[in-house]
This record gives structure tokens, sequence and C-alpha cells, in this order.
């Protein structure tokens, strides 16, 4: 266990720094293609219709596991060899996204829209791909206990790339146009991009036992190979538990995910007025968020990842009580505070020890798809039990259904304390077949 200066010295770390802005360039793209996006469709006066179906330009963002195997395992031409795989990789997607956001610029919704709306989807594309590529680098840069550091910094840049791209491009766009706003948009990604080509090769991806071979013969890409070689990985280190693994991934946010979908209405339903929801659920609330962000990234350095797991399930589950509390009381905005602080302070702070035991999860040589994959399954049951919230609400009313929520971690603490050591017990995996794969100078 380390003091607790020497924990927050990890935050001096370069490459944490350098997830601030890799975080930044990832929170960027996501309102470009959602809120502001739909925001200058409708100042366009493009039928409402046409804004709607225009949600599906998302996708990517939830798809991005089905092409994680080629960021895995692909080298670009000419920049692989200059960059290595990661960073080609990131530089070539920022460099994609500030196309589409120029070739947004310049294209009327009202003449072109099918071209906006291509580059739009183009965009995202890109977004997706290098969130892939950023978490890939994240996982194998650094070790276990400083991953805590690094995605509290993600989280922050990630924030502020949001702010820059919500408010930002719509104050832009009222003074000045949404032309000098997309294009304001595509100069930022170059903060992405220099951080990129000065961010360190991994050094996971640095060891000896990695290093490559000049007398092996190379193979040539295969994507089914591609595929099925992370997941068999992932097998051999975790074996049987495996399931009970995949099962602590996919539950351990579900309170959050089935009560945050209530949690506009219940807050509308008290008799708080919009400004208030706005200023202390939207404002404040992000704040603390962050606050409980870099919280989590402490404890992981000064606790380590288990304990922190743990205290996560628990503040994490436990913290929907607090709107429990809120609803059997009066609608005043210091209790509304407090609820709020709770929950988002916990929220991240567990989003937090999730994302890091996840990183752990993965091995050399396979980061970009395997995270993908769990990433893709922590918040795919919450987001499919959600849609029956309103129905639970219903029945048994705001404050027995906040702590129903709560009592759903239960199991997920029982799961947590079982198999929650396993990403710090199990070696890292194997670099066989990963050079099989491709050489590994290239990553």
């Amino acid at each position: 266990m380390r003091s607790p200066l020497e924990s927050l010295k990890s935050y001096a770390d370069r490459r944490v720094g350098l997830m601030l802005f890799l975080g930044f360039s990832c929170g960027l793209p996501f309102l470009l293609v959602g809120g502001t996006f739909t925001a200058r469709l409708a100042t366009a006066n493009i039928d409402i219709k046409a804004i709607g179906l225009f949600a599906y330009l998302l996708l990517p963002y939830s798809f991005k596991f089905l092409w994680a195997p080629v960021v895995d395992a692909f080298d670009i031409p000419v920049l692989s060899r200059l960059l290595g795989r990661r960073r080609s990789w990131m530089v070539l997607a920022q460099a994609c996204a500030g196309l589409s956001l120029l070739l947004m610029s310049v294209t009327d919704p009202i003449t072109s829209l099918p071209v906006l709306g291509l580059a739009a989807f183009l965009l995202a594309f890109s977004a997706a791909t290098q969130d892939i590529v950023v978490d890939a680098w994240r996982i194998e840069s650094a070790d276990i206990e400083r991953q805590g550091s690094m995605l509290a910094a993600y989280q922050l840049g990630y924030r502020l790339g949001l702010i820059s791209a919500g408010a930002g491009a719509l104050f832009i766009a009222g003074s000045a146009g949404w032309q000098v706003s997309y294009l304001t948009m595509a100069a930022l990604v170059g903060v992405g991009f220099v951080a990129s080509l000065l961010a360190p090769a991994p050094e996971r991806m640095r060891a000896p036992a990695a290093a490559s071979d000049p007398a092996k013969p190379r193979e040539r890409f295969s994507f089914g190979r591609a595929v099925a070689a992370p997941i068999s990985d992932l097998y051999r280190r975790q074996g049987p538990r495996l399931i009970a693994v995949l099962a602590l991934v996919a539950f351990y946010r579900m309170p959050d995910f089935v009560s945050g979908v209530m949690a506009n209405p219940f807050y509308i339903r008290m008799g708080f007025t919009l400004p208030e929801i706005a200023a202390v659920s939207k404002l404040y609330g992000i704040w603390i968020g962050i606050v409980g962000a870099f919280v989590g990234g402490w404890s992981i350095a000064r606790f380590g990842l288990y304990p922190t797991l743990i205290a996560g399930a628990i503040a994490g589950a436990a913290s929907n009580l607090a709107f429990s509390w809120l609803a059997m009381g009066a609608p005043e905005v210091w209790r509304l505070a407090v609820a709020i602080s709770i929950d988002n302070f916990s929220g991240t702070f567990a989003g937090t020890a999730l994302m890091a035991y996840m990183s752990g999860l993965t091995g050399v040589g396979f980061a970009a798809t395997q995270y993908a994959l769990l990433s893709s399954l922590y918040a795919l049951p919450g987001k499919l039990v959600s849609g029956l919230s309103g129905f639970m609400v219903a029945a048994y009313g705001f404050s027995t259904f906040f702590a129903l929520t709560a009592a759903i971690g239960l199991p997920v603490l029982v799961l947590a304390i079982m198999y929650g050591r396993v990403a710090e017990e199990q070696p890292q995996a194997e670099t066989d077949d990963a050079d099989r794969l491709v050489p590994a100078r290239a990553s």
C-alpha cells in the first residue's frame, strides 16, 4: 500500500497529462454528431422526422467492437513503421475526424443533407475508432495501479471536450455561424493529434518477450483469426471463472443505469424547476463527478484495485438510497444538491474502478478488442432492464423504486468480493499469439 503522498504523485506522470488531451479529443466528436448536430438541423428547419433518424449516427459507438480486431492486428502502411501501431491508428482516426468536420463545415443541410449526413457518419466512425485505440494505448502504457489516474484524467478531458462541442459550438454558431463553429471544432481536433504524436510507445509492447523475430515468417492478416485470438486468450487466462467475471462486469453499474432513466422525471414530479435541475444536476453535478473520478484514481494508486472495486460496488448501489431520501421530503434545492453530490461522486468513483478492472482483464496485443467487448458488455444489461423502470415506478413509487435499484448491488458486491482480484492475480497474456498475428515491432 502506498502512502497518500506517493499516490498523488501518480497524477504527475507525463502519460496522465497526455490522457487529459486524448480524453478531450475523444469527447469532442460525440456531441458534434449528437445534440449539437441535431441543433444545427433544427435551425435549418429540417423535417423533425429526418432529424430523428440521424440519431442512428451514434451507432458506431455501440458497435465499435466489430472492427476493434482490425485495430488490434492490422498495420497501417508507412504510418505504423514511423509511429507504431497504436499511435498510427490514433493519428489516422483524428485526421479522418478533422476532415469530416471540414466537410461538415462547408455543406449546406438544406441543399446537401445526404452529404452532410455521410460526413457526420464518417465523423462518428472515426471517433469510435479513436476511442478503441486510445483505450488500447492507455491499457498498454501503464500498470494497473496507474490506470485509475489515467482514467480520471481521461474523464476530465472527455467532459471538457463535451463542453466545447456542446455549449462552445452553440455559442460560436450563434455569434459567427455554423461554418465558423465547425471549422473551430476541426481545429480543436489538433489537440488530440499533437498528443498522439507526443505519446510514448506502449510499455507492455516494448517488453523483451514481445520483441519481433526477423527470422519468423510474417503471416497475412486474417479477420477470423483476429477475432478468435482475443477471445481464446481471455478464456485461457481466466478459465471457467470467466463467466463470473463477465457477470461482474455486466451488472456492476446496473443500479445506476436503471435509476438514471427516471432521474429527470423524478426531479420534475418532485416539483423542482427546470433551471434548478439544470444548475444542480447538469452543472454542479458534473464537477462533483469529476472529483469522484479523481478520488477513484487516487484510491486505486493508494489502496489497490481490489478494495477500490469493492468500495465502488457499495457506493455505486447505495448512492441510490439518497434519491429515496429525497423522495420522502420537500422539494428543497439543498436536498437535491445533497442527493446529486452523493450520486455523482459515487457513480464516477465506481466507474473509474470498473474501467480499471476491465483494463486489467485485457491481454498484451489484444487490448483494443477485449476492452471494446467488455465496455459494450457492461452497458448492455442495464440498458435493457432500464426500459422497465417506468413500470416499476408506477407500481411502487419513486422512493421504493430507488431502494430496489440499490438492492441490485448486493449480488454485485458478492461477485466483486469473490472475483474482484482476477485482474490483479492473472498473469499478462502470452505474446506468442500476438506475434503470430503480426510483428510486435508495429505495436
